[in-house]
């Protein structure tokens, strides 16, 4: 069956000062009703503090699935309130996939747009800040229901109530959900570091971060991103 899915609501937001002491963020996004503009860089509305982690052509658009919020509620029922579509910085919600559902490359029509999955998310320390959870971008992470990025490959329109329909495959043995975890496993074996380091449908980061992890020798530091990871 092809996977499809029912875009619930469309999201964006502008950099803020959110925090003392601390650099400006977009994670807090507002619903945003109408048809979007998509360009190369994701919905027109939309902004990211630091082009140098977020945004850009190989993070256009942030996917999460809202199935995922209920587990979160579950996992974190004191912050239940938190968990609901639009919570973790994403630009779309839907309902019908997850990353299992999925593979990198993985091309959608919606609207006249085509987005292309291009990675997951690697969440940070802002991800804490924005849910008062400390352990909340550790727990996304390990869990691997991060959401995903597009590229953009046709600009165009969507909206809310459009669905997502997977119209192209060409990588159906790099599982999403599996590469999310390879990429936060320490412990990776090099020949799975190796085929997605010259992935070419991943994001360059991503691959970049593979080649480093096909060295047995190698240790990532994470303390930046997930100081208290």
């Amino acid at each position: 069956m092809t996977p499809t899915s029912t875009i619930l609501g469309l999201f964006t937001g502008q950099p803020q000062q959110r925090w003392d002491g601390k650099a400006p963020s977009a994670i807090g996004k507002s619903r945003t009703e109408g048809r979007l503009e998509v360009g190369p860089n994701g919905f027109l509305l939309d902004g990211q503090a630091d082009l140098a982690v977020h945004g850009g052509p190989e993070k256009a658009i942030h996917h999460y699935a809202s199935e995922h919020y209920e587990t979160w509620k579950d996992t974190f029922p004191d912050l239940a309130g938190k968990f609901l579509p639009g919570g973790f910085g994403e630009n779309i919600s839907s309902q019908g996939f997850v990353e299992a559902d999925l593979c990198i490359g993985d091309v959608f029509e919606a609207g006249t747009v085509r987005l292309q999955i291009s990675q997951g998310r690697q969440p940070c320390w802002k991800l804490n800040l924005h849910t008062e959870n400390p352990a909340m971008a550790a727990s996304f992470q390990k869990s691997a229901r991060t959401g995903w990025y597009y590229r953009v490959l046709d600009p165009g329109f969507i909206e809310a109530g459009d669905t997502l329909t997977l119209i192209d495959r060409p990588c159906p043995t790099w599982n999403l959900k599996e590469v999310i975890l390879a990429r936060f496993n320490p412990k990776l074996d090099r020949e799975t570091a190796l085929g997605l380091s010259s992935l070419s449908e991943l994001a360059d980061p991503w691959r970049a971060a593979f080649t480093k992890k096909a060295d047995p020798g190698f240790q990532e530091d994470t303390s930046r991103r997930l100081p208290d990871g």
